[in-house]
């Protein structure tokens, strides 16, 4: 795991080396992802199940049977042990209650002149969820998605989830049972995004498609924008955890908080910022010594090698820097006073405020959602929210007396721009 520090005169450079990350620019993956979007885009349903039988191995042999009932979702909740069934409850109980106080309302005023100006809040009809599958299951992905969206007004929620072999975790059944889903398919990667985009004879068109994915579910997000919203193109998982070496931080916490993100992929990023070599030193050593016992210890290792960095800096001003030069998916702040610090963050996806507030929280029960923003888009993204399934309609009433000075303003800033109709048409309302 590579040392920074902010005194080298090189740190720049290493540091934009380390951010580097580009997450779907591969010509050969757009070139494969854009031939699957459009053989689903003209021939349906007979190319969804054939890639899926394909790529999955699935044994099923119509369109129907890669679709679950309803029943098959309470079923799988019902059989929970009594234990998840209610860690499960208490995630989605918190999710739901955090994201009401999202929703936003329809407002309306009159101005000066008697016009009547405002903005209508309306929920989408229809969006798809992504959610993953095979080698790695998320329950909490169909909470963070789905629910949001219901708390929103949507009516029909679509999920999609690949299942290897025909095999899906239980646990992302029952998550779909408790956050409403409507209706589940049991497809994945880009046919499944494809599929949402344009429709087929079974699955139905959305108008938004939100979740994570492989680069190949990345890819046909960013190819299907425009025919569809999406969330985000999102990059793999990430962590920065700033620390200052006070007396009551524990360097295996702050360790294993680093881990916590690097278990889930050889390419996601673990970064520790610190004003202390000594803390540096300890935590580097909690690393390794927890790097023996893990169960996905290779993963985690090539993860820290490959993009982790342990980061000396002067003070706490040169931490706040670099945190707002990273601009972090999730930000752990391990100090006494975390609310001291937060006026100084500009840029970051989800801040876990104090020593016991780990990132893992956050991912399945603390509330807030755990879809953020990554690779530096923190700058100008936010996590999901309801208003993420929710658009806006400007409103414009005027009368006929507070017609007339507006038009006459608009008359002659359309004859500046030299459209003449748009002169007349406004032109008439007060001649």
């Amino acid at each position: 795991m590579r040392q920074l520090n902010t005194q080298d005169a090189d740190f720049d450079s290493q540091l934009t080396e380390l951010l580097a990350f580009e997450t779907v620019n591969d010509a050969d993956l757009l070139t494969t992802v854009d031939d699957i979007i459009a053989q689903v885009r003209h021939q349906g349903d007979s190319v969804v199940l054939a890639l899926t039988q394909q790529f999955d191995q699935h044994p099923a042999t119509t369109m129907q049977e890669l679709e679950l009932p309803k029943e098959a979702l309470a079923e799988a909740f019902e059989q929970l042990d009594d234990t998840v069934k209610t860690a499960l409850s208490t995630a989605a109980a918190r999710v739901q209650s955090f994201h009401e106080r999202q929703v936003q309302d329809s407002w309306q005023y009159e101005d000066a002149l008697g016009n009547r100006l405002g903005q209508k809040i309306t929920p989408l009809d229809r969006v798809g969820i992504y959610v993953p599958g095979g080698l790695a299951s998320y329950p909490s992905s169909v909470l963070m998605n789905a629910i949001p969206a219901k708390v929103a007004g949507v009516s029909d929620v679509i999920m999609v989830v690949p299942a290897p072999n025909g095999v899906l975790n239980p646990l992302v059944l029952a998550a779909a049972h408790l956050a409403r889903v409507d209706r589940v398919f049991t497809i994945g990667g880009a046919q499944a995004v494809a599929a949402l985009a344009y429709g087929t004879e079974t699955i139905p068109a959305v108008d938004k498609i939100t979740g994570p994915g492989n680069k190949y579910v990345a890819a046909a997000k960013r190819a299907v924008f425009g025919q569809v919203g999406i969330d985000m193109i999102a990059g793999p998982s990430e962590v920065l955890v700033y620390a200052e070496g006070q007396a009551q931080d524990r360097a295996d916490w702050l360790a294993m908080d680093l881990l916590s993100q690097a278990e889930h992929d050889r390419i996601a990023q673990a970064i520790f910022v610190t004003t202390s070599r000594e803390q540096l030193d300890a935590v580097a050593a909690e690393i390794e010594k927890a790097l023996s016992e893990l169960p996905k210890a290779d993963i985690a290792r090539d993860s820290l090698q490959n993009r982790g960095a342990l980061i000396l800096v002067k003070d706490r001003a040169e931490g706040m820097a670099v945190i707002n030069r990273v601009a972090p998916e999730h930000l752990e702040l391990s100090v006494d006073e975390p609310d001291a610090l937060l006026a100084n963050i500009r840029h970051a996806g989800a801040i876990f405020m104090g020593r016991h507030t780990p990132e893992a929280i956050g991912d399945y029960c603390a509330g807030p959602n755990h879809v953020l923003p990554t690779s530096g888009t923190a700058r100008f993204s936010s996590p999901l929210g309801v208003y993420d399934f929710q658009k806006k309609s400007s409103i414009i009433y005027c009368s006929e007396a507070g017609s007339k000075p507006l038009a006459e303003t608009a008359d002659i800033l359309a004859q500046r721009e030299d459209l003449e109709a748009h002169a007349r048409s406004a032109r008439y309302r007060y001649q």
